[in-house]
């Protein structure tokens, strides 16, 4: 599907930010995508003034920046982050790759976009301020990962069968590879960067002379989290709720990679064992 193409570079450059040797370079497969996406019409020209105020912000938020310099990079970023996971930003048109069709019985079409514009802000939030990715060895990460992994398993697929929102349905459908290359590299990296790398991170720092600090950024973040998932009304927020608390608890204690592991565990329990994403009928 010649429409997919510009993500073989984007999801090379996702990769390229994990280890530290490649972090730096991940730039240049991005670019790469970015003129691939126009060439195949994914892109408008003017979806490139958006990656351009980033970098002002990045600019705008450095540490030998001024107050008034830094609070201004911090308030466009999340602008421009807020408007960039809505969609809303123009010159845009993420392809649909998965037509919307019921994955099991009784439950709502599942259809899949691939985002050029979502992804943007968890290449802003690793590459400008630099978010703890692991902990100091990757024993802990993997520890804090498996742990928030298995603690939102069971809390959040728990309630979402006690709910109703969810039944068993065990499948793997044809498209499921496509949905995790996707989700493992794009989606769950943009929203932990957003909400733990960012949010958690940043409110723990302002937060860190106190006692309560660190634990009262990780609730807020959560919150955050859940309150971001309004679409699904009330149930699928306080789901979201729950599991931003365990990510949270990961990259606490793993850093961002914690964080994105639980996050791709939670997600692929839920596609690969229960109704995706929910039944049509509570």
């Amino acid at each position: 599907m010649p429409v997919i193409s510009p993500w073989s570079a984007l999801f090379l450059a996702a990769a390229m930010l994990w280890p530290p040797a490649t972090r730096r370079w991940a730039l240049a497969p991005l670019g790469a995508a970015s003129v691939w996406a126009f060439y195949e019409g994914v892109v408008d020209p003017v979806a490139f003034a958006w990656p351009a105020l980033l970098v002002l912000a990045a600019a705008l938020v450095r540490p030998q920046g001024s107050p008034a310099a830094r609070a201004a990079g911090h308030a466009l970023f999340l602008a421009l982050a807020a408007l960039l996971f809505l969609h809303l930003l123009p010159g845009f048109h993420n392809p649909l790759v998965i037509a919307p069709v019921p994955l099991s019985a009784n439950a709502v079409p599942f259809g899949l976009y691939l985002n050029m514009d979502k992804p943007l802000v968890a290449f802003w939030v690793v590459l400008a301020l630099a978010p703890p990715m692991t902990a100091a060895n990757p024993r802990a990460t993997w520890a804090a990962a498996i742990l928030a992994c298995a603690a939102a398993v069971l809390a959040c697929l728990g309630c979402a069968l006690a709910l109703g929102v969810v039944g068993w349905a065990p499948k793997w459908p044809a498209s499921g590879w496509l949905w995790l290359i996707n989700n493992a590299l794009l989606v769950t990296l943009a929203e932990e960067a957003l909400f733990r790398g960012y949010v958690q991170q940043r409110l723990a720092a302002w937060w860190g002379h106190r006692a309560w600090g660190a634990w009262a950024a990780l609730v807020v973040a959560a919150v955050l989290f859940g309150l971001a998932h309004y679409a699904g009304g009330w149930q699928w927020m306080l789901l979201a709720g729950l599991a931003g608390a365990a990510y949270g608890a990961a990259y606490k204690y793993g850093g961002l990679g914690a964080a994105v592991l639980a996050h791709l565990g939670l997600n692929a329990a839920h596609f690969g064992l229960f109704t995706y994403p929910m039944r049509a009928a509570l």
